[in-house]
């Protein structure tokens, strides 16, 4: 059989503990053709009610002074609309598993509040619920994706829900979503059944949550010409035996299984600050990034022993880094800066994911406004203040490979060794203490136009790198591009600087009968389309 290498990187000079001096790198497509395509449903988004991220974030309400459409923010809404988000996750995360979906229907002023008792104990009015999520869907022209309550819901309440949702007319549930003021159903077709049930979903062992799954799936059912897309609640990053055994018990009977990857230090103790780390915790932050392919291998190749065709999606339905809250903000609302560091994090993570979208079908990053890595931070009180993150920048640079074709490539560059663990002594000796991370990452798309759009990263600290690009004969007439970069890779944008860290025009991409050469400066990010 014969067999291309979709993103192969060799390294050269020798790998050491800080940068090497030559930075120079060749990238090399291999066929501009190209089959697999960059779904655009890994550009994701995950909205949780966690902290800020929907009251304040998403919603203010109808009466409130920040300007909004129908409760929805129109800063908020606009940014969003820009990117096109291709697909929304809600209602959690590990809110999903304690949410009922009736007490977020009817008329706001009648709605039951609740107690979020996974993060802060804060109380919510349930003012957003299923019509305004679906509504935002609609006017985001994004696809929902519903996590449902497995976790302390039942068979019953899901099925429902999904009745309701979905069916056209003749149903309990259908009268009742006419009765609320929605007519026509909304189309759904991302259901994921439970969310971490290995965790704060329901701390279920993976047996016993498979028999579940099956029993739930059964009863949520297509109304009405909407198919729904069932997604098992998978593993948590190396947990390879809960794939295992969900593959052997559920198999086919799902069409997707999700996977949560966080860069992150440890779950206990301190995370590290989001703007605030040395050279050896942004080197180590990379690396841990880019570890998240190793694991997706090891996945896929649990799944393809029994889905060799790979018929069932892996969604990578939360990631992203997670730092230590800001200093002051509520305990539990998980909110944190977004620095240049995390939108590196971003562009290696989304290099990563478009050489497996043979298996990778989705991609939710944590969270889309003021939680983790956020697209988005706003005050969420007033005057209206809203700054776009530099993860929000990579984000939109990016969009030109949303449904592109996916372009195997060669890349050579420099490498470096870097800690294994981030707050831990190793014994500088043995090698099994580092990761090797390379300095630049690389990824080559063919657009929908005809067009061929590239990344490059180039994430050392203080080496520009020179990109000798071959083009595999693609006739290239013209190169345009943007360049995100800072002085700092721990500068960030806030409401006093809020374009202290975006995309501008990039001049330094030359083409020369049919080689493109690149001067990419240190801890740099440039997109480039070629015409």
């Amino acid at each position: 059989m014969r067999i291309i290498a979709k993103h192969l990187i060799v390294a050269i000079g020798m790998a050491v503990t800080l940068p090497s001096l030559a930075q120079d790198a060749t990238l090399t497509l291999m066929d501009t053709n190209g089959s697999q395509k960059i779904h655009k449903e890994i550009y994701g988004q995950f909205a949780e009610h966690l902290g800020t991220c929907i009251y304040g974030g998403l919603w203010v309400g109808p009466e409130s002074s920040i300007a909004n459409t129908n409760g929805y923010r129109n800063d908020v809404l606009q940014a969003l609309k820009d990117l096109k988000v291709p697909v929304l996750r809600w209602p959690g995360g590990c809110f999903a598993d304690e949410y009922h979906w009736r007490d977020g229907i009817g008329p706001r002023s009648q709605r039951p509040s609740l107690k979020n008792n996974n993060w802060g104990g804060t109380i919510e009015d349930n003012s957003f619920g299923t019509h305004e999520f679906l509504n935002l869907c609609e006017m985001l022209g994004c696809e929902p994706y519903i996590s449902g309550n497995v976790g302390s819901g039942t068979v019953e309440e899901l099925a429902k829900w999904v009745e309701y949702m979905t069916s056209e007319e003749g149903t309990p549930m259908a009268k009742l979503r006419k009765e609320n003021g929605r007519e026509k159903p909304w189309k759904v077709k991302f259901l994921g059944v439970g969310n971490e049930s290995w965790g704060c979903g329901g701390n279920m062992r993976p047996e016993y949550y498979s028999d579940l799954y099956r029993r739930y799936a059964i009863y949520c059912r297509n109304y009405d010409g909407n198919k729904l897309y069932k997604i098992a609640s998978g593993a948590s990053d190396y947990d390879y035996n809960w794939t295992k055994v969900l593959m052997d018990n559920i198999g086919s009977q799902m069409d997707g299984v999700s996977l949560h990857y966080y860069t992150v230090s440890g779950w206990n103790g301190s995370k590290g600050s989001a703007t605030k780390f040395d050279n050896d915790q942004y080197y180590w932050t990379l690396g841990k990034c880019l570890e998240i392919e190793d694991v997706i291998k090891k996945h896929c190749a649990i799944m393809d022993e029994k889905d060799p065709y790979k018929n069932i999606g892996l969604l990578v339905d939360e990631w992203g880094t997670w730092w230590d809250e800001e200093p002051g903000t509520i305990s539990g609302h998980l909110f944190q800066q977004n620095a240049l560091r995390d939108a590196f994090v971003a562009s290696l993570s989304l290099d990563v994911f478009h050489k497996y979208t043979d298996r990778v079908r989705m991609a939710n990053i944590a969270q889309v406004v003021n939680v983790l890595q956020s697209m988005i931070l706003t005050d969420t009180k007033g005057p209206g203040h809203m700054v776009l993150t530099p993860t929000y920048h990579v984000f939109e640079m990016y969009k030109p490979f949303q449904e592109a074709t996916f372009i195997p490539t060669v890349l050579q560059c420099g490498q470096m060794r870097v800690r294994h663990e981030m707050n831990t002594a190793i014994d500088a000796t043995k090698a099994d203490g580092y990761r090797t991370l390379p300095l630049v990452s690389a990824s080559a798309a063919r657009t929908t136009s005809g067009s061929i759009v590239i990344s490059l990263t180039n994430v050392s600290l203080d080496k520009a790198s020179e990109i000798n690009v071959n083009l595999a004969g693609f006739n290239a007439k013209t190169v345009e591009g943007r360049i995100l970069t800072s002085k700092s890779v721990a500068d960030y944008n806030d409401f006093e600087h809020p374009d202290r860290v975006k995309p501008v025009p990039f001049k330094d991409a030359k083409l020369k009968k049919g080689q493109l050469t690149v001067q990419l400066p240190a801890k740099s990010l440039v997109v480039l389309e070629i015409k």
